[in-house]
């Protein structure tokens, strides 16, 4: 409940008392349990994350093909991030906020250093196979991957308003998918 209402209204904009009250419990327990209301921000912002890692730990890449594995990441994400809207947000108002919160977090680097290790591991993968060309790093292309999902998802209102076009249908994001999907593996494979 603490995720929608952060999501919803911002870490500035959201009331302990309606995260409390959706919960149960009492402004008082809250405070008891996280600490105030930037603890409570972290520990949700760090589950957020732990959840899309434990999502890409379930994919199972390293039993795939290098390219197959990047195309299934990419998928992934694309499709993680539509059904994690509130992920999406959360991402972006701590943005907002220059990370100010996340970097008080004891624990996001080591819950996102999985993914660079998934990444680099592929990458490695496909150039001893010679499918990936040398010189991307993992980190880079994770950037370059959570960008063009995050965008689907983060602008498609103002594209949809801007461009008379609706992301949301099946047949647009079954399109985009797929084209993140291919410029990724495509950017890898360039010689």
């Amino acid at each position: 409940m603490a995720t929608k209402e952060f999501a919803k209204h911002g870490y500035n904009g959201a009331k302990v008392d309606a995260i409390a009250a959706r919960t149960s419990t009492t402004r008082r327990m809250v405070y008891y349990y996280f600490g105030g209301k930037e603890k409570l921000y972290i520990a949700v912002l760090e589950q957020e994350y732990a959840k899309i890692r434990a999502h890409e730990a379930g994919l199972q890449l390293s039993l795939l093909e290098p390219e197959q594995a990047i195309r299934r990441l990419a998928e992934a994400t694309f499709d993680y991030d539509h059904a994690n809207p509130e992920f999406v947000r959360l991402v972006a108002i701590e943005n907002i906020h220059h990370a100010r919160h996340l970097s008080k977090s004891a624990k996001i680097r080591r819950v996102n250093a999985t993914i660079i290790s998934t990444i680099k591991e592929i990458l490695e993968r496909g150039r001893r196979r010679g499918v990936f060309r040398a010189g991307m790093r993992a980190v880079d292309v994770h950037m370059l991957m959570s960008a063009l999902c995050f965008f689907h998802v983060s602008n498609l209102y103002t594209f949809g308003v801007i461009f008379r076009r609706n992301f949301l249908s099946p047949q647009v994001r079954q399109t985009h998918k797929r084209l993140v999907a291919d410029f990724i593996v495509h950017l890898l494979k360039q010689r």
